[in-house]
This record gives C-alpha cells, structure tokens and sequence, in this order.
C-alpha cells in the first residue's frame, strides 16, 4: 500500500523492515490522484509505538494515503521527546483551516478523570467540534471513543470493578454494515481499559448502531448510520506484546495488576503472547478506510459542500 509519510519518521524503518510500502512525499507527488488525507490524534504516551502501529494497519489499502499525525499543545509529553513532536506533529491552530477525509482518535491513560478534569479536555472538545465540519469519519479508539461520545452526547462512562485486560472475543451484531463486512460471527480483540460504556445509554440515540459486543466487553464498536462517527472501544491496532508491556509497566509500578486474561500461554506471563487479533485487525481499518472514507468523501472539498454537511449534523 502507497502510504505517503516523511521519510524521517522513525516508523518508516520498522513498516519498511516489515515490507510494507511506504511512499516519500518525491514519489508521491508524481502519482496523477488524489490522496486520501488522514490525520491522527495521538494521545497515548508513548507516541512512536501508537504511530507505528496504525501506520502498519492503515498500510492494508490501495489507496494511497497521506498521513499527518496532531497532539495537543495543552498537554506537556512526558515521553515522546519534543523534538519529535517538533518534526513531526501539528497543533490544531496549524491545521484548524485544512480538510481531511478521515481522523483518528487514539486512547489516552486518563480513564480514571473525569473528562472535564484532563489537561486537555477543551483543546479536545475544540478538535470534535472543527471535525463536524472539517472530516468525513472520525475512528475514535478507547477512551477516544468514550471522550467522543460525553462530547457529542453526553454519554458517561462508568468505573469497572477492575481494569479490563486482555484478549476477549466479540460478536458481531451488525453483520450488514459495511465496516463488518469480512468478519466472521465473532472476532477476538484487545481490550485495556478501567471504565467502560453502558449499552442503555446508546439505545435512545437513533443514529448510532451497535456493530459488535460482548460478554466480558460490552459495547465493542459502534457507529453512526452514515459512518461519519466510529467508535470502537477495544486496541485492533496493539502489536503482541502490548499488553505484556503494560501489564510490567503496572507491576513495576506497585499495582499489583492481574494477568491479562486469554493472553498468554496458560497464564504464565513469562511466555511469549499469542497474536489472534491481526485479521479482525486488518480488515476493520481497511473497511474504515473504504466504506467510511473513500467511498464517502468528496472528491474536492469546497465550502458549499461542508456547509450542507455541518447542517445535517
């Protein structure tokens, strides 16, 4: 897949180790269409690993793709160095006038705030309400997905008994929508999180379909009729052993974590982590990226046309 990001990026070198095909911005520029514009909201803490792995799922398209990645100025990064952030990510002022097909919202370690009490809650809630009329579909990841829904509806999120982690299977309830298409009747999928989303509170809201769920999870993913809001409430996008780095870090950290559940071989966290999520993984990102993306969005953004978008939200 032709995905178009700067070269200097350190993720280049890991997708072109792993013989995914990355484009520089020379060679794209030569190629007679129009790329599909994303732009990711990287929140997590470790920006380099969250970049890396959606850049290596967003690479499972023909499309080609330009990719530019956000963080918050409201927020001080306390690991991801500055010259990163610097090189490669925009503020909101930089882009607040662009346009873009799609946006990516990613989870933060910030579940146990109450939204309102995170650093960068109104430069968040600014970047929702620009999206309206500024993006097509928006994927919002985890607590991404919680903090979109409280924005647009006020839809709360609840404190668990514990945290949530591990690999958890998931039924597909929403076979006929077109980001399920591929899926089998149920797919496994990681799940990391201390709070979670009451089905009831979805119900009343008509424009949003419940796509999967289940037993240990609940709400899975979710969708608007018209695709233009995704939130899904699991991590498709972790590498192996995300889950075993944090499960370390939470050890190391004295919170005496319990191991992750259906993760490791017979529970023993010194084993190496079984990958059973990577095709569930690949196909909803490519489904995002086709049906919610390039199917939907106009071929030349121009004001007369977000203007007739923003007035039907």
């Amino acid at each position: 897949m032709p995905i178009k990001i700067e070269k200097s990026l350190p993720a280049v070198d890991i997708l072109r180790q792993e013989n995914i095909f990355v484009m520089d911005s020379d060679r794209a520029s030569h190629q007679d269409i129009r790329p599909i514009k994303i732009l990711i909201l990287n929140l997590m803490p470790q920006k380099i690993v969250t970049e890396t792995q959606l850049l290596r799922l967003l690479a499972n398209t023909p499309l080609q793709l330009e990719v530019e990645f956000l963080h918050m100025v409201s927020h001080e990064s306390k690991n991801t160095h500055a010259d990163h952030l610097d090189q490669f990510y925009n503020t909101f002022e930089e882009i607040k006038d662009s346009y873009f097909d799609g946006l990516i919202v990613t989870g933060a370690p910030v579940e146990n705030l109450p939204f309102e009490e995170v650093d960068y809650w109104q430069e968040l809630v600014q970047v929702f309400d620009w999206s309206k009329t500024n993006v097509y579909s928006t994927l919002h990841i985890c607590w991404g997905a919680q903090a979109g829904l409280y924005a647009r509806y006020g839809v709360e999120k609840y404190q668990m008994d514990r945290k949530l982690s591990g690999v958890y299977c998931q039924e597909v309830v929403g076979a006929n929508n077109p980001l399920m298409r591929g899926f089998d009747d149920e797919f496994r999928s990681p799940h990391s999180r201390y709070t979670e989303v009451n089905a009831e509170d979805i119900a009343h809201l008509g424009q949003l379909e419940i796509l999967s769920q289940g037993a240990d999870v609940g709400l899975s993913i979710l969708a608007s009729k018209d695709l233009r809001e995704v939130y899904s409430f699991g991590h498709l996008e972790y590498d192996r052993d995300t889950l075993a780095k944090e499960y370390e870090r939470d050890c190391l950290a004295g919170k005496n974590p319990h191991v992750p559940e259906n993760y490791f071989k017979n529970d023993d966290p010194t084993s190496r982590p079984a990958l059973s999520w990577n095709l569930p993984a690949a196909q909803f990102f490519t489904n995002w990226v086709n049906y919610a993306v390039y199917q939907e969005t106009p071929y030349d953004w121009n004001h007369a046309e977000l203007s007739a978008l923003s007035a039907s939200l």
